[in-house]
């Protein structure tokens, strides 16, 4: 669960720049959160201690809704936010090791400069800066403490990646690498793979027989209600008594309420479906119950201008017959697509292994009655016949090299590179400073990596998993 923090040294940089361009200033507040013991330690950094209240202060001036929280506990919020304020932590230690520092002058003109702060005239304003303070509810100490510590990290990047000045050689072999022409010979292999209509019967009842369990689909019963402002309280308005309403259900939820007793209680009208399956017919609402499904639970969803209460009562799973036909065609479907699957991995492998040669490619192509087609490419973003990202891949290859592309219909092809020309850079062309910057910022991501991996052995980082378990309950 904790891989992600544990493994913080190969996303650091990313992160931290993230931080660095966005700083927050919104606060939702949970001082008190843990009161009784607000200093146990979450983390861990060789003897530097991260608590609990820090990882509160963290979430707290992270601009993200609590709600938003609780909805992604299961996919790891907390766990990735954890892993940024390690990151930023880490950053402000190497800060300090490193005794690097910001001038007050530099503060006061990053203050003077910022866009949010110039009058029409572009000037500073003081008036605005103020009002921006009031309304972000900090003040003048906050917000410069965050802007020092902002510049601080700026400095550190600095620091690792200053001063990159590309060699000549890497600035052109970058430009011939993009540049580049390259002649390649092609087979489409959407004409070779075994057709979905040509599956028998045989091969259909065996793929079934061993896929049974993942191929049963869910049926579900269910109750639920629309809720309105007219249905619940008598009148077309959003008031507050309204939405005092809604906490009160929501509440009778909270305490398990039966289903049947609460709109009851409500007076209002139920649907009630039985063996659901959604499909092209259904509603928007239905469709959505579907996909909350969670058998015996309650639950209570926002449509923006109404509200459905709603109660999965049973979900059973079936394997359609085969007599359905939109069943037959998936289980066609499926065995298309793993025959292609599997089809494109022995060629894969071949390649992979060195074992693929011109005369596979040749017989390839005979033997299925296929003409081998021919195609220059201008260069790395000529992506008239392939999708992008083939090209790309085809421009890292060398020649007679066989590779799997494919268009931006997704149709799969076999290419093989017959020839790459191209020509060297001149320093006085118009080009020459935008590929000088390309090769910059890949030596630059480089240099990142190294002290990536320079930060991971350095530092040390625990992560104390039930003070973790503790916060996250919270928000469950």
């Amino acid at each position: 669960m904790l891989n992600n923090i544990r493994k913080f040294s190969k996303t650091i940089f990313a992160k931290i720049l993230l931080v660095i361009i966005i700083i927050p200033f919104i606060f939702w507040g949970m001082g008190g959160v843990f009161s009784s013991g607000n200093q146990n330690s979450i983390v861990k950094i060789n003897n530097h201690n991260i608590s609990t209240q820090d990882f509160m202060d963290y979430l707290n001036n992270s601009k993200i809704d609590q709600k938003v929280i609780r909805d992604n506990i299961d996919k790891e919020i907390l766990e990735q936010l954890l892993s940024e304020l390690v990151s930023v932590t880490l950053l402000n230690m190497e800060v300090k090791d490193l005794n690097i520092k910001v001038s007050e002058q530099s503060l006061v003109s990053v203050i003077k400069t910022n866009k949010q702060f110039l009058d029409v005239n572009n000037l500073f304003s003081r008036t605005k800066y103020e009002k921006f303070l009031l309304l972000q509810n900090l003040t003048a100490v906050q917000f410069e403490g965050k802007i020092k510590k902002n510049e601080l990290r700026k400095k550190l990047l600095s620091y690792v990646s200053g001063g990159i000045q590309s060699p000549l050689f890497i600035i052109n072999n970058v430009y011939k690498e993009q540049t580049g022409n390259i002649d390649i010979e092609f087979i489409n292999l959407e004409t070779i793979y075994k057709k979905k209509e040509n599956f028998t019967l045989n091969e259909i009842n065996k793929y079934i027989k061993l896929n049974s369990e993942s191929l049963k689909e869910e049926y579900i019963n269910f109750s639920y209600a629309k809720i309105t402002p007219k249905n619940l309280i008598g009148t077309d308005e959003f008031n507050e008594l309204f939405f005092e309403k809604i906490d009160e259900i929501e509440n009778k939820i909270s305490n398990e309420i039966n289903f049947q007793e609460l709109v009851d209680d409500l007076k209002i009208k139920t649907t009630n479906k039985s063996k659901f399956k959604p499909n092209d017919k259904n509603n928007s609402i239905e469709q959505k119950i579907y996909q909350k499904r969670n058998e015996n639970n309650i639950q209570l969803i926002d449509e923006n201008e109404f509200y459905v209460l709603f109660q999965v009562n049973d979900i059973n799973k079936t394997l359609p017959s085969i007599e359905n036909l939109k069943f037959l065609d998936k289980i066609k479907k499926l065995l298309f697509e793993k025959n292609k699957y599997e089809y494109n991995k022995k060629i894969f492998n071949k390649i992979v292994n060195k074992k693929y040669t011109n005369i596979d490619f040749k017989n390839l192509a005979e033997s299925n009655s296929l003409n081998i087609n021919q195609i220059k490419l201008n260069s790395i973003k000529d992506n008239k016949k392939f999708e992008i990202n083939s090209v790309k891949l085809l421009y890292t290859q060398p020649i007679n090299s066989f590779v799997l592309i494919s268009d931006k219909q997704n149709n799969i092809f076999l290419a093989n590179i017959k020839k790459i020309s191209n020509n060297n850079i001149s320093k006085n062309s118009e080009e020459f400073l935008s590929y000088k910057k390309q090769t910059n910022i890949k030596i630059r991501d480089t240099v990142y990596k190294s002290y990536d991996y320079y930060i991971a052995q350095k530092y040390k980082v625990k992560i104390n998993e039930k003070t973790l378990e503790r916060v996250k309950n919270y928000f469950k």
